[in-house]
């Protein structure tokens, strides 16, 4: 049995991005799956003159430890202005400050959606080339393009593209 913690890199309230997460962790067999909400994970915007002042906040130190616990990562990213949510990057920053490998050494899925065409896939691109530095083993990526259009009900509805999940899933090795 493997353990799956996925999130949307979003706070949105109904991230469409935590759905794919979530619908996409639920794809491995004999997985426990653990959904996480960014709203849950709030802080003060980093700053080193926070940190000085006042420590890690203990919310960064849970998430950290979500990930240790975890046997793969499973991440949908939101864009925002071509790049992550301020969201997920002040989670990010402040885990940094934990440890820079924040991911440590856990194999990721990377995915991404939009209501657009491109569906995600410049900070997916982004997020592909900067995780492993960030202590992420990238195992797989997956753009859905277009949503609304192609997810409904909980699960990807277009053959084509539910074919190309399945076959970058297939192809994880843990």
């Amino acid at each position: 049995m493997i353990k799956i913690l996925a999130f949307g890199a979003s706070n949105s309230s109904d991230s469409i991005n935590k759905q794919l997460a979530h619908y996409a962790a639920l794809q491995f067999p004999d997985a426990v799956v653990e959904l996480l909400d960014l709203n849950d994970y709030e802080m003060p915007i980093y700053s080193k003159d926070r940190e000085k002042a006042g420590g890690i906040p203990p919310l960064a130190h849970d998430f950290y430890q979500k990930i240790g616990a975890s046997d793969l990562i499973v991440i949908s990213f939101a864009e925002n202005n071509g790049n992550y949510t301020t969201a997920f990057k002040n989670i990010l920053d402040w885990m940094s400050r934990i440890n820079g490998k924040t991911f440590q050494e856990k194999p990721m899925l990377l995915l991404a959606t939009s209501p657009g065409a491109r569906g995600g896939s410049t900070v997916l691109d982004i997020a592909v080339k900067r995780m492993p530095y960030q202590g992420g083993v990238v195992k797989g990526s997956f753009s859905l393009p277009s949503f609304h259009d192609n997810f409904k009900d909980g699960k990807i509805v277009t053959p084509e593209w539910e074919e190309a999940l399945k076959q970058i899933i297939s192809n994880i090795s843990l």
